[in-house]
């Protein structure tokens, strides 16, 4: 007689809100602790916030012009593609796939930049396009919006920012992307600043654009973010998994900790697009030339 087909072990996508700041080999030492909580939930995707390889830019919006005010000898530490800290993190990472952001050098220039990783080595990296508050005097701006084949699916990668702009989400979405991780090191507002982390302006406005990205485009979001503070900066934590509905499937409010969601990622899709489907019902010939980059095929 057969023995019964034992069941299959459920399968989650997470993202974390974490404190990281400039001691890499203490960050490496964290994403290895977080890694390893996933991994004992049966995590298969794993977005770690922005800059979590050596921490972000400490002041944001205290400069002249609204810019950042930095001393050199305070940008995060600049790492290549192919250097130690990634190996480490894909030694880190085996099976699970891992988004991680880095000050990533190339050719004399830095990126802001997030790289995608398992054990089987970096499968892209992505280079932030969209640069709020005098960033561009810090990282150069990337140039491309591609959707990565990963072992843990087609997915696409945004940076804090890009979240604000319809297209970038919606370029990943056409390209197939399923899942769209978007890490950040998003901060309370400096301004009309709001005791309660979870009545501040700018943390509102995080949480409506995750559901937003996510519901327009009827894809699975992750959204992680730096937590605690960090020079000037005060973060607003929030990571979250957000389903192709809108609808927030797991959350860590304001404090650090991971939000971890169960699901079928194929079957989440094949749900929420049964019926109305964003993506197909377009009609990229009227829209104006800039707005209509790529077509669904």
């Amino acid at each position: 007689m057969n023995s019964p087909t034992p069941p299959s072990r459920p399968t989650a996508v997470a993202a974390v809100a974490e404190s990281f700041g400039r001691d890499v080999d203490a960050n490496i030492a964290r994403i290895g602790e977080l890694v390893a909580q996933a991994r004992a939930r049966g995590v298969r995707l794993l977005a770690l916030p922005e800059a979590a390889l050596g921490g972000y830019l400490s002041v944001l919006g205290a400069g002249r012009d609204g810019a950042h005010d930095e001393r050199p000898d305070s940008i995060p530490p600049v790492m290549d593609v192919d250097g130690p800290e990634l190996r480490r993190v894909a030694e880190i990472a085996r099976e699970m796939t891992v988004v991680v952001g880095l000050c990533e050098g190339d050719a004399g220039k830095r990126y802001n930049s997030a790289a995608v990783v398992s054990g089987d080595g970096v499968h892209g990296v992505y280079r932030k396009i969209h640069q709020p508050l005098g960033e561009n005097l810090y990282y150069a701006p990337g140039d491309t919006l591609q959707a990565l084949d990963t072992p843990a699916g087609r997915l696409g990668v945004l940076i804090c920012y890009d979240k604000a702009f319809p297209e970038a989400a919606r370029a990943l979405a056409v390209d197939g992307a399923e899942t769209i991780a978007c890490i950040s090191a998003w901060p309370a507002s400096r301004t009309a600043t709001a005791g309660d982390l979870d009545e501040d302006r700018w943390k509102k406005r995080f949480d409506i654009f995750d559901a937003a990205r996510a519901l327009e485009n009827q894809v699975v979001w992750l959204a992680s973010n730096q937590s605690g503070t960090f020079g000037k900066l005060r973060f607003v934590a929030s990571a979250k998994v957000v389903g192709p509905g809108g609808d927030t499937l797991a959350g860590t409010g304001t404090a650090a900790g991971m939000a971890v969601a169960d699901l079928d990622v194929a079957a989440a899709l094949e749900t929420a697009r049964r019926s109305m489907f964003h993506l197909r019902d377009r009609r990229p010939d009227l829209y104006p030339r800039e707005v209509v980059e790529c077509s669904y095929a």
